[in-house]
């Protein structure tokens, strides 16, 4: 059965943010075609919702859905004011939240984090919203280690995102997690979105398009890209871009948002994930491939990185096992 995502729309809701859910978890399927998820928008009551703009939106469902929901996703909406004042929920909105199954994975899109903090779901957890919201969301709920600047974050059952394109990423974050890098990819592909931003990422990046194209670090980035099995030190990087260290790595976190190195390693780990699910290459071949040199130091990226070991990773993804030894 494929699983059931349900996306709960309240008034005030965002229609871009509404739709990322289902436009991404639609397009991740196996190689046949078949749909590896199946998505139901539904509001309080099953009432039509009127949007952040100027029109509403009639939905299908009901608060029934979450009876068979495995994730349940709250499209970003802006907090009301009784919310920003008060830190608690509507009694409607509370009684839905409360209907969602002990074993179901929940998900709040951009400032919907509010919504989860004022339910108790975030107390003790770390969490991320849009970042011009996040020193109110650390006053109101001061229970909630506040993270401005990542993408979104994972704790495993509870995920929360930052604001926009950064709902993309964490729906592909699941569909990568779920099923993953091949698939992540190729449903990323379909939705003509970059396959891999780390959750770790900043929020905000200071020059998305480089002002200036001759000085930018995107060569340099594909260049090593290209050298992955090759030991890429900063100072590479620096001298492949003709700059010194210092402007590369300024204008490097400008543009990618991440210092060179943790970008580097973060490709390396997405290489390698997509090796040990696609080929039979062995660990260690893998290792080399993809730039860690031993099995060793890619077994530590892997645990620090996904709590298991590549051969683990390997056997929960489904891919061919290896036929040498490793």
């Amino acid at each position: 059965m494929p699983h059931h995502v349900a996306v709960l729309a309240l008034d005030g809701v965002l229609p871009l943010d509404l739709g990322i859910p289902a436009r991404v978890f639609n397009e991740a399927c196996t190689p046949d075609g078949t749909r590896l998820y199946s998505v139901s928008t539904f509001s309080p009551g099953g009432r039509t919702v009127r949007t952040h703009e100027d029109f509403r939106i009639l939905v299908d469902h009901d608060e029934s859905v979450l009876e068979t929901a495995d994730t349940v996703v709250i499209a970003t909406q802006e907090p009301s004011e009784h919310l920003l004042a008060t830190g608690t929920l509507p009694a409607e909105v509370a009684a839905a939240l409360d209907r969602i199954r002990p074993q179901t994975r929940i998900v709040s899109l951009c400032t919907s984090a509010f919504l989860l903090a004022a339910a108790g779901l975030l107390d003790g957890r770390r969490a991320t919203t849009h970042w011009a919201l996040c020193d109110t969301f650390a006053r109101l709920f001061p229970a909630v280690e506040v993270d401005p600047d990542v993408l979104f974050v994972d704790n495993g059952r509870i995920l929360t995102s930052a604001g926009g394109a950064a709902g993309i990423d964490t729906c592909l974050h699941l569909v990568r997690r779920d099923h993953g890098a091949a698939v992540a990819a190729a449903a990323a592909r379909r939705c003509v979105s970059a396959p891999w931003r780390e959750g770790g990422q900043a929020q905000f990046i200071e020059h998305l398009v480089p002002q200036d194209t001759d000085r930018s670090t995107s060569a340099t980035r594909q260049w090593a890209l290209e050298q992955l099995a090759e030991p890429i030190t900063l100072e590479d990087m620096a001298r492949h871009a003709h700059m010194s260290v210092r402007t590369f790595t300024r204008r490097f976190r400008s543009e990618a948002g991440s210092s060179p190195l943790k970008w580097l390693a973060q490709r390396r780990l997405a290489h390698a994930r997509l090796l040990l699910e696609s080929t039979d290459l062995t660990v260690a071949r893998i290792a080399t491939t993809c730039g860690f040199g031993d099995p060793v130091a890619l077994r530590k990226h892997f645990h620090a990185h996904l709590g298991l070991s590549p051969v683990a990773y390997r056997r929960a993804h489904h891919a061919p096992e290896p036929t040498e030894v490793h």
